[in-house]
């Protein structure tokens, strides 16, 4: 493109124009938003780079939008030889120009929607995106369409206040964004909502729109890839960064608008502070299945940080609540507490400053200055025991549980009431007693997940040492006769002479620091890769023999399909142990793993197995009468049961949520979910109201005849994954050559290394790395694979299933919900990106095997359609739609990148012509060798081909919004 071209070329927000779908609203600003967005990143790209740079851009653009409109193929190429004719530091340049361009399509996005949420609320109307009733829970609509249910108000305020939805935060390595980056984001989205407010003026809009500029050139000139893999500490840190900006508000916020939509109902009384609804926990420091980088040390760490982390919050908040109270009418109750503790303050050696300011007449800040003394000192004690490990401040002198810590602030709460101050008690009070109530002294409460191996091994080396033979060699029944006997007993199992090996060193020092730290730190202890009693027993013994004075729930976890299948019958026996079913008390908590039981069988058979696991579970703990809690291990993606929170709940089979639910959030969806105010909001309703819904107006079971089609179904595409994934001897071959799959470990995106073992095959895979390699060139094989077969041969077998699985689609959710994600993620995939992958980087007698796999993509697609009844993909939303479109030139140009750049780094005998440098400023272009070296030193590629191939992954998962 000739120099100065760019004048006579249409703007960006023309381009946009051309290519994106007609609008699907009136209130519709998306074209809108994403142009100026855009028009202002190519205007200080080319402030920064160059005119040509931002003509190159802009035909990039173009060639990929030609591509995306008609599928010529030739575009691809044509694509390809401009990208692989940049000099390394031009290619940087132009890769992360799209990576960055793309995170903005998704910020104009978010504006959109929450946009369109607003202008809901104000009109009651409806629509139809994902805040339409079929994926949004609005807390008082529920309400509403449970008393046309003809629930009674006092019923779903029963039902309402004593349910519980435990939100599980892991740093699975799914956030490929830089944690300062995701802020620079949160600012731009910022700028444009206030941008495009009604009341805005002509001085506003100029400082803003120079604010937008500012966050948009910062964001593009900080570094998207991270050097070193974050530390488990980093993680949580991270993690609970987000407590601090959205979450610690939220919770009593989000409260109140309960209150309010109860009283819209006709409750006139508050949620009770102390009413479990929400709670936090956390696998971030203690996930240590396959992560040798979580150590007892870390836990300990992150524990502790955790509890400075909430003493300090509380702190925070203390001195401004003091500032409220300063009322003189109290009760007798609290007169007589706060004259005590005046005095016993002016009789101490050190009368500090603070406590003469309290006039006499304000009991109130008497009682709350206690507290926040005594704050101080608990963040204190946690500070020196993470830095030195010993602490010289007085147990007596902090808080050490939360009933301690919420005795006065419930004498206030009731003084105050008692004197007709009512109003005064159930304001910021009430909203620091809900907060104390859900975040504890300890802020989240940090799980231990193991491997059930780990804990075998420990046991084995016990048995050898005491002579009594190898634990690893008994029967399931020996197994457990032998801990139920241990149990039953006295006598200590082993001393500081048994031998250990660092692995098995590990285990008992992750037990000793659980008895070491405060109780309340802790949640469950998970097991996973749980098969029999004998693995929740051995947990149990350890506890005990380390010293645990209160024992971690333990639970199990099954994941593979053959775990899920035979998991009933495993926690029948289990609760068979009259030993287990004292300790338990009647509450038993399993998890059900949606990654690995997709990775072993495919989508379709994992979900109706968890469907039917989840059923048999229940009909199990009712026989024993036991209640019982499934913790739900879902992933961010469809392929690792992924999907709107809202349809994932109200899918789930009947009775067996009833007001009890815990699920993990994983990776980018805590992001998603937390990132922003309103996210946080959103998040809280969506859980509370679906978990709600669920449990007073459960989804309907499916019919007989539609139980024995998925049972068939089910094998079919479990035959049909596992004969491709498992038993096709050049699938490992393919898939390592066809995907970045061997790259992805230079993303640096999370502490856990990719594989459970060294080596290995696909078995040994971690499901993460497994989705996102296939999320990355378009083709998201582990998610339709199976579908397509599966429908084939019953509707071959009888023309009449084609009716059933219609009438399945539309009358029972749970179906309708997977067919759903799956056509969402074909409208995400584009087997013509997947064939250039093949092209360029698959041996030529393993590309037949390729086509074969596309052949099949595109007949499940059609068969998924008409099974649907669908004429296109997503035709029932539009908006998605527009979406997916818009983004598609940015995502392609970005496959068409990452293609060529991967056959640059394995193919040593590729050659390209490099075009004259093209940047006029960029560091790694002045001297692009050399600088390029040093950025990445350890980097065996070729100048600036690491960082591209890096950058085009973090695009790509971000225009996908999914990354594993």
């Amino acid at each position: 493109m000739a120099t100065g071209s760019l004048k006579k070329m249409a703007s960006i927000d023309a381009q946009l124009r051309l290519i994106a779908p007609a609008k699907v609203s009136e209130d519709d600003k998306l074209v809108e938003y994403d142009a100026l967005l855009l028009d202002r990143f190519l205007d200080i790209l080319q402030d920064l780079h160059g005119e040509e740079v931002r003509e190159f851009v802009q035909e990039c653009y173009e060639v990929a939008a030609d591509y995306d409109g008609n599928r010529n193929t030739e575009k691809l190429e044509e694509l390809g030889n401009m990208l692989t004719s940049l000099d390394p530091g031009d290619s940087i340049v132009v890769t992360k120009s799209f990576s960055n361009m793309l995170s903005l399509a998704n910020l104009a996005e978010e504006v959109q929607i929450a946009y369109r949420r607003r202008i809901k609320k104000l009109k009651k109307g409806d629509f139809a995106d994902e805040a339409s009733a079929t994926t949004e829970s609005d807390i008082e609509e529920t309400l509403k369409r449970l008393l046309q249910l003809s629930k009674t108000p006092e019923e779903v305020f029963d039902a309402l206040k004593n349910q519980t939805v435990d939100l599980v935060l892991t740093a699975h390595p799914t956030q490929s964004v830089r944690r300062s980056l995701l802020q620079k984001f949160g600012r731009i989205r910022d700028c444009l909502t206030q941008l495009y407010a009604k009341d805005i003026t002509p001085d506003d809009k100029q400082e803003l729109d120079e604010a937008l500029q500012r966050e948009i050139q910062a964001a593009f000139r900080t570094d998207e890839i991270r050097r070193t893999p974050p530390t488990p500490q980093d993680e949580m840190r991270a993690g609970m960064s987000y407590f601090h900006e959205t979450i610690w508000k939220g919770v009593p916020k989000f409260l109140r608008r309960v209150d309010t939509a109860l009283k819209n109902i006709g409750i006139n009384e508050r949620v009770p502070y102390n009413a479990p609804l929400i709670q936090f926990s956390s696998w971030m420091g203690g996930d240590r299945d396959g992560n040798p980088r979580v150590t007892p040390e870390v836990t300990r760490d992150v524990c502790l940080l955790a509890r400075m982390m909430a003493a300090n919050l509380y702190f925070s908040q203390i001195e401004d609540l003091m500032f409220e109270m300063s009322m003189w009418r109290c009760n007798e109750e609290l007169r007589v507490r706060a004259e005590a503790q005046r005095c016993a303050k002016r009789d101490a050696k050190h009368y500090i400053e603070f406590w003469k300011q309290i006039p006499s007449n304000e009991p109130y800040r008497a009682i709350l200055g206690d507290v926040r003394d005594k704050l101080y000192n608990t963040r204190e004690h946690a500070r020196q025991l993470l830095s030195s490990g010993v602490s010289d401040v007085p147990e007596d002198a902090i808080f050490t549980s939360v009933e301690q810590f919420l005795e006065p602030l419930e004498l206030c709460y009731r003084s105050l009431c008692d004197c007709g101050d009512r109003p005064i008690a159930d304001g910021s009070l009430l909203d620091f007693l809900r907060q104390v109530s859900t975040f504890g002294l300890a802020l989240v409460k940090l799980d231990i997940r193991q491997e059930s191996d780990r804990h075998t091994d420990v046991l084995d080396a016990i048995t050898q040492h005491l002579g009594i033979g190898s634990y690893k060699e008994w029967s399931e029944e020996k197994r457990q006769d032998w801990l139920l006997s241990e149990l039953s007993g006295k006598r200590p199992l082993f001393g500081p002479d048994l031998p250990k090996t660092e692995e098995i060193a590990d285990v008992l020092d992750t037990f000793k620091v659980i008895s070491e730290l405060p109780y309340d730190s802790f949640g469950a202890y998970i097991i996973s890769m749980a098969t029999a009693p004998s693995d929740v027993l051995a947990v149990e013994l350890l506890q005990r023999e380390c010293g645990i004075t209160h024992p971690l729930r333990v639970v199990p976890l099954f994941e593979k399909l053959a775990d899920l299948e035979n998991a009933p019958a495993s926690v029948a026996r289990l609760f068979s142990i009259e030993w287990y079913r004292n300790r338990i008390n009647g509450k038993q908590e399993v998890m059900i793993g949606y990654s690995d039981s997709g990775k072993d069988a495919g989508r379709l058979s994992a979900a109706w197995q968890l469907y039917k696991t989840q059923e048999e579970l229940v009909k199990v703990a009712k026989e024993f009468g036991v209640k019982l809690t499934m913790f739900h291990g879902r992933g961010g993606t469809v392929g690792r049961g992924g999907g709107p929170t809202h349809l994932a709940i109200l899918s789930q089979p009947p009775d067996t949520i009833h007001g009890q639910l815990r699920v993990t959030v994983q990776g980018e969806v805590i992001e998603q979910s937390f990132g922003e105010e309103h996210l946080c909001f959103r998040t809280l309703q969506r859980f509370t109201a679906a978990t709600l819904e669920h449990g007073m107006h459960p989804p309907v079971s499916p019919k007989p005849e539609w139980r024995v089609l998925m049972d068939e179904m089910a094998v079919i595409a479990t035959e049909e994954y596992r004969s491709v994934v498992f038993k096709e001897p050049r699938f490992v071959e393919y898939f390592r050559l066809a995907t970045p799959e061997l790259e992805y470990g230079r993303m640096n995106i999370g502490s856990r290394p990719s594989k459970r073992k060294p080596s290995g095959g696909i078995e040994s895979l971690r499901a993460i790395p497994w989705i996102f390699a296939w999320t990355q060139t378009r083709f998201h094989l582990p998610v339709w694979l199976g579908f397509g077969a599966a429908f084939k041969r019953v509707i071959q077998k009888d023309a009449k299933n084609l009716n059933m699985l219609k009438e399945m689609y539309n009358q029972w959710p749970f179906f309708r919900v997977t067919i759903d994600l799956v056509e969402m993620v074909f409208a995400k995939g584009d087997p013509g990106i997947a064939a250039l992958y093949d092209r360029l980087l698959v041996s030529e007698e393993l590309q037949p095997f390729g086509e074969q796999l596309r052949v099949n993509y595109l007949e499940t697609r059609r068969l998924l359609l008409q099974v649907a009844g669908h004429k296109d993909i997503l035709e029932g939303d539009p908006y998605l739609r527009q979406r997916l479109q818009l983004r598609d030139p940015y995502i392609t140009t970005l496959n068409v990148c990452q293609a060529y750049t991967l056959k640059q780094i394995r193919d040593p005998s590729f050659h390209v012509k490099v075009r004259p440098h093209l940047s006029k400023d960029y560091m790694e272009s002045s001297k692009p060798a050399a600088e390029l070296v040093k950025l990445n030193p350890k980097s065996e590629y070729a100048p600036g081909l690491e960082d591209t191939v890096i950058l085009t992954m973090k695009g790509i998962a971000a225009g996908m919004q999914n990354t594993g």
